[in-house]
């Protein structure tokens, strides 16, 4: 038991229920403890574009040769644009066959739209009206402003160009190379600061959260609610499940060896806090280096399993709701835009709700203003959408380091089974 409280996990879990009961028994005072929640979030994104930078450039310089870097980004690609497919389309069948809004008979004219004019308004900007708009998006000012922005797919973009050079000038770069391995291990440790706030972080984010919402939004949040929860479930163990087997290792060890870090999402509802463990915890699998650098921060942004789940679940339910006929073109046309607008969710402000109106205001049968209905649930189904995607995109991970070799799945299994022991510092 005391080894238990001195843990990490232990004190996360700790700082959950106690959260749970100061938010039921004092609301008030709950809900002002949201900074504590939301002030750990923003010492974990501050941190995050250099981390990013350091083990992407540090990924293509320890692959030695750009070959492999393609080949591990090509195969990444691919398997994300799969993978985000299949949970699209998941999404848009458990919708359409448990019809979880119908019955609602909502008249969308009534409904009012003043909530969500920022969302609305973000949505225009994020939703472009090409390919062109896209890859511009992509393209930072400066670099500088890549790492201030929050859009991890810039610093993406300044890491890769910056990592092949240094492996193209070969021995000059080596200094470079010596010095953001350097700034890597600082970075790592200034997190490794950050995370033991975490229980407190913890502690915050769900005394508001029941302050605010009640102890019966911890268990009843509506149809939609648990639908998504199970369709995430249903993804993790029997999809995700399926293609972790493919090698040799199983899906329900693993979620055992990240019980911490998943947690912690839980509580804070964002994946971004735990993105430097995950990423030391697959390397102690016995994973290279250079594949753990290249495919987590990439899928970050372009393998949100979960998320696309909620994206045409949401977009079904808003039609049911307001009676609104969706014909097999309208559902193809939900599919096929929800496929461009899901890569620019990871750091648009309340992404969730932006991308889902940038996704609607392309498909002119279903009303936006019916993202009202959604709005008072995003942050519970949150919870869900960054588990999902964290145990994706570890998941990702592994199969394509066993697809490039770079994984060793005897250490794999010992670490996964117990045998060998986590010493990751903290």
């Amino acid at each position: 038991m005391n080894r238990f409280f001195k843990s990490l996990f232990g004190q996360v879990v700790v700082a959950l229920v106690v959260g749970i009961i100061v938010g039921f028994i004092y609301p008030e005072f709950g809900q002002s403890l949201k900074p504590l929640g939301d002030g750990f979030i923003k010492l974990i994104k501050m941190i995050i574009p250099v981390i990013v930078f350091c083990v992407v450039v540090q990924g293509i310089c320890g692959a030695s040769d750009l070959k492999k870097v393609g080949s591990v980004g090509v195969k990444a690609i691919i398997y994300f644009e799969i993978v985000t497919t299949i949970a699209l389309v998941l999404g848009l069948v458990l919708a359409y066959v448990f019809q979880p809004g119908v019955g609602m008979n909502i008249d969308a004219t009534h409904l009012d739209a003043s909530a969500m004019s920022s969302y609305i308004e973000n949505a225009n900007k994020v939703k472009g009206t090409s390919f062109a708009d896209f890859f511009m998006k992509l393209i930072p000012n400066t670099i500088v402003s890549a790492f201030t922005s929050g859009d991890v797919l810039q610093v993406l973009l300044v890491s890769m160009i910056f990592g092949c050079a240094l492996l193209l000038i070969g021995d000059k770069g080596q200094p470079a190379v010596n010095l953001i391995s350097s700034l890597s291990e600082a970075f790592f440790k200034c997190m490794s600061f950050i995370i033991r706030l975490a229980p407190l972080g913890v502690f915050g984010a769900i005394a508001f959260t029941v302050g605010k919402y009640g102890i019966g939004s911890l268990k009843q949040l509506g149809i939609l609610v648990l639908l998504f929860y199970g369709a995430v479930i249903f993804f993790v163990v029997v999809v995700l499940g399926a293609i972790l087997r493919t090698s040799g290792l199983s899906i329900f060890k693993l979620i055992r060896y990240l019980r911490e870090e998943l947690v912690i999402v839980l509580a804070t509802a964002s994946s971004d806090s735990v993105l430097p463990q995950i990423m030391r915890k697959l390397e102690h699998m016995g994973i290279k280096k250079s594949t753990v650098g290249l495919v987590i921060p990439t899928g970050y942004s372009f393998n949100l399993d979960a998320f696309s789940i909620y994206l045409t679940m949401a977009a079904v339910f808003i039609a049911q709701a307001t009676n609104t006929h969706l014909a097999m073109s309208d559902l193809l046309l939900i599919l096929a835009i929800s496929l461009i607008t899901s890569k620019g969710a990871h750091g648009v402000p309340g992404s969730a709700i932006v991308i889902l109106a940038a996704t609607l205001t392309t498909v002119p049968a279903i009303p936006v203003v019916g993202l009202v209905l959604v709005l008072s649930v995003d942050w519970f189904v949150g919870i869900a959408r960054a588990l999902g995607n964290l145990l994706g995109n570890c998941v990702a991970t592994v199969v394509i380091a066993a697809w490039e070799k770079d994984i060793d799945k005897t250490r794999a299994k010992a670490v996964l089974n117990g045998e060998i022991p986590v010493t990751i510092s903290a």
